[in-house]
């Protein structure tokens, strides 16, 4: 039987993704190294470039997840945050210091500010059926995998010294053939809902979503940057050419694991894979802390793309389903401010803790905050199958 995840306009949301997340992963794995390497940045500044970028962009969301519940421009909410991929490689180039960069990053995370939420609603309003997390596992494993495909692009750039300006130029070409596709994305604007009645109040949210809302700003205190991945893979001796690969080994698992595991969170419910997916976080952070072997890193990345896959398509489709009618878009956007204000404390924690206490300390802090948030999210949630708020 067909499934019903796989219409039109969830594929060629993905698709959009598919080519825009390729030319941002062709570059994203070259910055740290860049800054580091090229410009002599310390942890503790990268830390903060990648929370200042996140942090500042999250507030767009809540703010665009909005305009598009209002005004029904989700698509043209979308179309100039992926623009915003362009852009941003363009300064890039221009870019000869860390303030430049941050500037680059700064453009590059508000447009996905500007973007995500409105984006997962149009996933979210394409679904038809009792499929939402297959639909929103369909739409990270497209993503994902245009971000293992652009990871490869960064493993040729930095394996024959292609040197980092061209990568930057050529990243640009999948990012206008994403824009492109999401031309033929249609939007359903028959919504009839009046406008002077779209607000979000607390007293809106159910229970157990203001709960898990709080849970999720909990946890991403201990998530920073995959850019610390990154540097930690590096002081365990692999090369800048071998960290690529096992970012590339992150997105294949991320990419093959998303589809099932947003099927299995519409069949056995989205508690019995969000909390498994936290507690895989949590090993895997305390896993970079204290194994120290190459093989044992290899295995964690693979992990951590595990982890990626579980919790992307049950937590949005948790979210979704237990959003105030008319305002997903909104709640989405919450939940990605949320995160990014989240990001930006846990960065700069972490580059802090990095060179006051040494390169474990951060994936410990974060390994315990995982485990503790997998904890609550299991006393809120349950183990029911329907795990939706009362």
């Amino acid at each position: 039987m067909k499934n019903r995840f796989l219409n039109s306009n969830i594929v060629l949301l993905g698709l959009v993704s598919f080519f825009v997340d390729m030319s941002t992963e062709m570059v994203y794995p070259l910055i740290p190294l860049y800054l580091s390497a090229a410009l002599g940045t310390s942890p503790a500044i990268i830390g903060v470039i990648e929370g200042i970028a996140e942090s500042l962009a999250s507030i767009l969301k809540v703010f665009s997840g909005y305009i598009g519940d209002v005004y029904h421009n989700k698509k043209t909410l979308a179309f100039a945050g992926y623009a915003a991929s362009v852009i941003y490689k363009i300064f890039l180039i221009i870019a000869s210091s860390w303030t430049g960069v941050l500037i680059a990053r700064i453009i590059d995370r508000t447009g996905k500010g500007i973007r995500t939420a409105p984006r997962d609603a149009l996933v979210a309003q394409s679904n038809r059926g009792n499929n939402l997390g297959g639909s929103f596992g369909l739409h990270k494993m497209l993503d994902m995998a245009g971000s293992a495909l652009g990871v490869v692009f960064a493993y040729f750039f930095i394996a024959t010294n292609y040197g980092f300006n061209k990568a930057f130029l050529f990243s640009i070409v999948p990012a206008i053939l994403g824009i492109l596709i999401l031309g033929a994305v249609k939007e359903d604007k028959s919504i009839n809902t009046h406008r002077e009645k779209l607000k979000l109040e607390g007293s809106q949210l159910k229970g157990n979503l203001r709960w898990y809302l709080a849970i999720i700003f909990i946890f991403c205190l201990g998530n920073s940057s995959n850019a610390f991945l990154l540097l930690k893979a590096q002081e365990r001796g692999f090369s800048a050419s071998q960290v690529i690969l096992l970012y590339l080994l992150f997105n294949i698992s991320a990419s093959l694991l998303a589809i099932p595991s947003g099927i299995l969170s519409d069949k056995l419910g989205r508690s019995r894979i969000i909390v498994p997916g936290y507690i895989v976080y949590g090993i895997v952070y305390l896993g970079f802390a204290f194994l120290s072997s190459k093989l044992s890193t290899i295995i964690l990345f693979s992990a951590y793309g595990a982890y990626n896959a579980l919790i992307s398509g049950a937590e949005r489709a948790f979210i979704v389903e237990n959003s105030p009618k008319g305002l997903t878009g909104t709640v989405l956007g919450v939940y990605g401010m949320l995160q990014g204000i989240g990001l930006l404390l846990s960065s700069i924690i972490a580059g802090l803790l990095w060179v006051k206490f040494g390169s474990n300390a951060p994936f410990i802090f974060g390994g315990i905050l995982g485990i503790i948030s997998a904890i609550m999210i299991m006393v809120v949630l349950g183990n029911k199958k329907n795990c939706a708020a009362d």
